[in-house]
């Protein structure tokens, strides 16, 4: 087996075939995230950027995303958004986790959704959490049908929000995929804000992310693509997604909505707008990512597919120092995921934070 570590850039026509073949064969690995076109766009705004091809005698039979920080220490590429990682391997493919970061040049790799299906990984989980799945296979309308089964007062409640939209601020209309980029940075505006009232780090306030979400929302392919949906009362925009797809699964990943319209619940109307025009579309599977403490995502979900948070480490001097300095963070915050009272208790100050911040700013 050999491993070669190249740039993004440096991808050629026959690796890309072969990867796409790859996240084809194997459904879970049909990500977005996990495709060549993310990992060569987070090639164009990051300088850390890097692939492992892991070849035998007859090509590729694997790639292995990263980011390659100083010190030996690795990360899953793009972790600050990424809600997917892992290697892309063909069925039944065999790795040494040890021999493969030693040819990566690191001593640590540490990931954050971590696909399941990746044995060579798993000893080095801390953590597995569930992503939330809206099964589409069977159609828009089977959908419902279960969702009204399994969430029947969700459902009637968001149905009646949206009718009364219609009825207070004028007719609704939906678009799976806008290329106005006018509507994109509204869109951005209205996330940046709604990070701001919740405490949390504004993505959209590093660069890098923007430029990241504007490559990709440049792509429109049959095998990926990076659509923004619109929903709209009277021409009027009113709540949107941007997210990425790929011939069979749409990832969930910067909905927001206009706080004007907050009553009725314009999100949750987005949601099931999306969900209909991506079954209309041929996609099979809606990712929301993980679900932990959000009502709208359990209302939802079909079922969930396991996730892995963790650190991947060699038998190395350096592995032994990062462990030294990343244990104790690691702890403290699986005790607080651990705990429901302490994890509303986080999240309620990070929330009276991000209240203060925005009266601040308002001032």
């Amino acid at each position: 087996m050999r491993i070669d570590v190249i740039r993004p850039d440096e991808l050629g026509a026959a690796d890309i075939a072969a990867w796409r073949a790859m996240q084809r064969a194997t459904p879970r690995l049909a990500n977005p995230f996990l495709s060549p076109d993310f990992v060569i766009a987070m090639g164009e705004v990051s300088a850390e950027a890097r692939i492992a091809v892991i070849s035998e005698e007859g090509g590729p039979v694997g790639f292995f995303p990263f980011e390659r920080h100083p010190g030996g220490v690795g990360a899953a590429l793009g972790a600050w958004v990424s809600l997917c990682q892992g290697v892309i391997h063909v069925p039944g493919a065999d790795f040494d986790a040890e021999t493969l970061l030693k040819k990566c040049g690191l001593h640590v790799w540490e990931f954050g959704c971590m696909v399941d299906g990746q044995p060579w990984f798993r000893p080095f989980e801390v953590l597995r959490q569930e992503a939330v799945i809206l099964d589409l296979s069977g159609g828009y309308p089977a959908f419902l049908k279960e969702l009204r089964e399994r969430s029947p007062k969700f459902l009637k409640s968001t149905l009646y929000k949206e009718r009364k939209l219609g009825r207070d601020a004028g007719e609704l209309g939906f678009d799976f995929a806008v290329g106005d980029e006018e509507q994109f940075r509204l869109l951005r505006r209205w996330k940046s804000d709604q990070y701001l009232r919740m405490g949390r780090p504004d993505r959209f306030g590093r660069p890098w992310v923007v430029e990241l979400a504007e490559r990709l929302h440049a792509i429109d392919t049959d095998d990926f693509a990076g659509p923004l949906s619109m929903l709209y009362c009277d021409g009027r925009p009113v709540a949107g997604h941007f997210g990425l797809r790929s011939g069979t699964t749409l990832v969930g990943w910067f909905p927001a909505y206009d706080p004007a319209f907050a009553r009725y619940s314009p999100g949750l109307i987005q949601h099931l707008r999306m969900a209909e025009a991506a079954a209309a579309h041929g996609i099979g599977t809606m990712d929301l990512g993980i679900g932990t403490g959000s009502e709208y995502k359990e209302a939802l979900r079909s079922r969930g597919e396991p996730v892995a948070e963790g650190c991947a480490r060699r038998r190395s001097a350096g592995a032994a120092a990062h462990w030294l300095r990343s244990a104790p963070v690691r702890r403290v915050r699986q005790f607080i995921l651990d705990s429901p009272v302490l994890y509303g208790m986080a999240d309620r100050t990070m929330r009276r934070y991000g209240d203060l911040r925005s009266r601040a700013r308002i001032r």
